[in-house]
């Protein structure tokens, strides 16, 4: 959760817990086996990356909460962590993945594109104090 934090004082954004982790806060009911995994980057003792993964129905999958501290990025973690994700899928017999990224993650997006992932729709996320709007990508495991 502290790097969560961090990734949103980057941005300048307002990170308030309760609104914006709540499947962390209840990590048991979302990322626990069968139903999903999750997976950090430690430097040291500090959190410097993440990605989570969960059941969306008997073939499908979501990504969650991929985040990396800057000084992490552009050494190749995020397609690591994505690669944890694939095999995580591919061992549960999870036909497609899916994943909800805000607009202003550029980076994130290069690595998805790259990664195979399509771009499929955008929403609003309706009275969020950041003013979120997020790009949807799938693929197939």
């Amino acid at each position: 959760m502290a790097l969560i934090g961090r990734v949103f004082v980057e941005y300048g954004w307002i990170y308030d817990p309760l609104t914006e982790v709540p499947d962390l806060l209840a990590f048991e009911a979302h990322y626990a086996p069968p139903h999903g995994a999750f997976w950090v980057v430690l430097d040291g003792a500090r959190a410097a990356g993440s990605v989570g993964v969960d059941r969306r129905g008997a073939n499908v999958a979501e990504l969650h909460r991929l985040y990396l501290d800057p000084d992490q990025r552009g050494r190749g973690l995020g397609e690591t962590l994505v690669g944890l994700v694939l095999d995580w899928c591919r061992a549960e017999r999870i036909a497609r993945l899916e994943l909800w990224s805000d607009t202003r993650f550029e980076h994130a997006h290069r690595l998805y594109l790259r990664l195979g992932f399509r771009p499929d729709g955008e929403r609003t996320l309706a009275g969020d104090i950041n003013h979120t709007r997020e790009y949807r990508f799938e693929r197939d495991v």
